[in-house]
């Protein structure tokens, strides 16, 4: 069984406070069960990394989180909602995006998309300087006239990460962000991150179970108990011996061996206290 309490047994506060909510959720592809009676509940404005191997189901509580795929078992919540309903409170940044690089657009431009609003095509003065935010934020200001093909990997991604910052989002959500990354896009992206970090919630994604950014303050793990996994939390520590560079600047290792329960998140103790 997961951890976590059930939704009986929480106060109302601790609901509301809650950016992302699983309770007792299983989804499985045919007769492969991936998520098996997970429960767990991530607070507003916390920063928070969801770890695990490859086909651990990280993906699966992806697409659950953003509505795409409904659990079979147990229930989902954003802020309270069925997640399908509040996708207009999250900023998501894919793993890999595709795109023609012949077609003429510009930083700006898809930095612009992510304000845009049903069919609306007309920006506002608002529009326009939270664009402008979303660009000083994440490093990219600079090259905001630059063909988006022209640019380096870490730039686009940044870029994305923009365009996800420019619809103001209440959860951000960043699908293995430093991967192809150099040490010093790296650096620059969890700058950005760091400046966002208590004003919305953040989600991390990634295959590096090992060690997670020093900004974060719960780690989960997919896979840990074995075929079907639960999502476990775990305890985090900071890792001296390992250096900054390769994860942007100061780092946590993740401890598999333990597990934490949540009424120690809900009690304002930290991964690595």
């Amino acid at each position: 069984m997961g951890i976590g309490h059930t939704m009986a047994s929480m106060t109302s506060t601790e609901v509301s406070a809650a950016a992302i909510r699983f309770d007792d959720v299983s989804f499985s592809y045919e007769d492969s069960p991936i998520i098996q009676h997970a429960s767990f509940h991530l607070h507003k404005g916390s920063f928070a990394a969801l770890v695990g191997p490859n086909g651990a189901g990280k993906t699966t509580a992806l697409r659950l989180i953003l509505g795409l795929i409904k659990p079979q078992a147990g229930k989902v919540s954003i802020f309270g909602r069925p997640p399908e309903t509040a996708r207009g409170k999250i900023g998501y940044v894919p793993q890999q995006v595709l795109y023609d690089p012949a077609f003429p657009i510009s930083a700006l431009r898809v930095v612009g998309m992510g304000r845009l609003r049903g069919a609306g095509l007309r920006f506002s003065a608002e529009d326009k300087a939270a664009v402008e935010r979303a660009m000083r934020t994440a490093g990219v200001l600079e090259v905001a006239n630059r063909p988006y093909a022209e640019l380096s990997g870490g730039q686009r991604r940044r870029v994305l990460v923009a365009r996800a910052l420019a619809a103001e989002p209440e959860l951000l959500i960043l699908d293995e962000p430093t991967a192809n990354m150099d040490a010093q896009s790296e650096s620059r992206l969890f700058d950005a991150l760091g400046s966002v970090k208590g004003k919305a919630t953040v989600l991390i994604v990634t295959h590096d179970s090992g060690f997670v950014s020093a900004l974060t303050d719960v780690v989960f793990c997919v896979g840990d108990r074995g075929a079907g996994g639960s999502i476990v939390r775990h305890k985090a520590k900071p890792a001296e011996h390992v250096s900054a560079q390769l994860y942007g600047g100061p780092a946590l290792e993740v401890l598999h061996d333990t597990e934490l329960p949540m009424d120690a998140c809900c009690g304002g103790v930290k991964d690595g206290q």
